[in-house]
């Protein structure tokens, strides 16, 4: 979840050559049930998009293990890699310097003055949020898995500039709420509504690891989140603390 962004203003031009969706490989054609991994079928575009964010993520990346000592190439990145490397870079730093770390890497991929000009041609508008939103959706499958369109109600007024993701990739192969929150949500929303001047509203459901995405609705603050008061996903995370109310990542 963490190149919604700066893939959104990527995707502007690419979107036009061709179409950007990996395929689920599950019978169903839908994500698999709670507790279990859906498969998906990687294409070029998906690898493409999938190294070039995994790349620019392990610069910050922490120590790793022996096995990988050795420097990846471009096309040794794939979906599990790229969670990976988004774990080494929460090693040794406060949920805050995570959401920095993603920033960053943010702005790094986009040309200069790409957040000015995001700012001209997607004003917070009803129309703009609904554009995002309709981006969204085929855009951003590889990345976050199938969504959809739905209609919400933003300052009083319905409008279709909600986005419900079926079951979240990144949550599913992290596992971690702090991932969740600190990789993903915070700094997405951050950097939407501060950086493009579109207010967004992510909310995660550690449930059925589905996600909402409400375009121009103002975020929360931090401690008034539901999501940053969630426990550890004991029984799926390997970085757990079954004992601690609230998921250790969370914390300052």
């Amino acid at each position: 979840m963490v190149a919604i962004a700066s893939l959104q203003a990527i995707h502007l031009n690419f979107g036009r050559r061709g179409s950007i969706r990996c395929g689920i490989s599950e019978p169903s054609g839908e994500p698999a049930p709670v507790g279990q991994k859906t498969r998906y079928n990687d294409g070029l575009a998906e690898r493409v998009f999938m190294g070039l964010f995994a790349r620019k993520m392990d610069k910050f990346g922490g120590s790793k293990k022996k096995n990988e000592m050795k420097e990846k190439g471009f096309w040794d990145y794939d979906y599990e890699s790229f969670v990976e490397v988004s774990k080494r870079v929460m090693q040794g730093r406060s949920r805050t310097q995570q959401q920095e770390v993603v920033r960053e890497v943010l702005l790094s991929m986009l040309p200069p003055g790409a957040p000015e000009q995001f700012r001209k041609l997607f004003p917070p508008t009803k129309w703009a949020a609904e554009f995002n939103a309709a981006l969204t959706v085929p855009f951003f499958h590889w990345l976050v898995g199938p969504s959809q369109v739905i209609e919400v109600e933003v300052n009083g007024v319905k409008q279709r500039s909600g986005v419900r993701i079926k079951k979240c990739r990144y949550l599913e192969n992290s596992g971690c709420v702090g991932m969740c929150v600190n990789m993903c949500k915070i700094p997405t929303q951050d950097f939407f509504t501060n950086e493009f001047g579109l207010p967004l509203t992510m909310n995660p459901n550690f449930d059925d690891m589905s996600c909402e995405m409400i375009y121009g609705q103002a975020p929360p603050a931090f401690e008034d989140d539901p999501a940053t008061r969630q426990p550890c996903l004991a029984d799926i995370c390997s970085m757990s603390n079954p004992s601690s109310p609230v998921c250790p990542k969370l914390h300052a």
